[in-house]
């Protein structure tokens, strides 16, 4: 009923930018709040191994970001094209991860529980 599908990810130099995108789709998918996490590679399969990094609600005003990212990376929202963005600047070689984009209902669920729908991931690659 919900489709995510992530793209942008690759290989990037320390210090370096990349833009994540995720594009939503399907008759479920109603003005839904959108976010990231990630997770190392090689570390398999437990929710509770996946770092929250960023959600925002459908609607701007409620925006919530990572310890480990804040000041660094930017989330947004295109609700005409039904598309969040992950702006990643600064990127360090410990932002390496696979990243998921996700979506519920509310920032704050994606925030503090495990959110409803999951795309397919994205690889980062952050090394010189």
């Amino acid at each position: 009923q919900v489709q995510l599908v992530e793209s942008g990810g690759g290989l990037v130099q320390p210090g370096g930018s990349l833009r994540l995108s995720c594009a939503a789709s399907g008759r479920g998918f109603n003005n839904f709040a959108m976010g990231w996490f990630r997770q190392v590679p090689g570390e398999k399969g437990e929710f509770e191994k996946r770092e929250f990094v960023a959600a925002q609600d459908w609607s701007p005003g409620i925006t919530y970001y990572g310890d480990s990212v804040k000041g660094r990376f930017t989330i947004s929202i295109d609700n005409a094209k039904k598309t969040a963005y992950l702006q990643m600047n600064n990127l360090k070689p410990q932002d390496t991860a696979v990243y998921y984009c996700v979506a519920d209902r509310y920032a704050g669920l994606i925030r503090t529980t495990r959110p409803d729908y999951w795309g397919q991931g994205t690889q980062v690659t952050v090394s010189s």
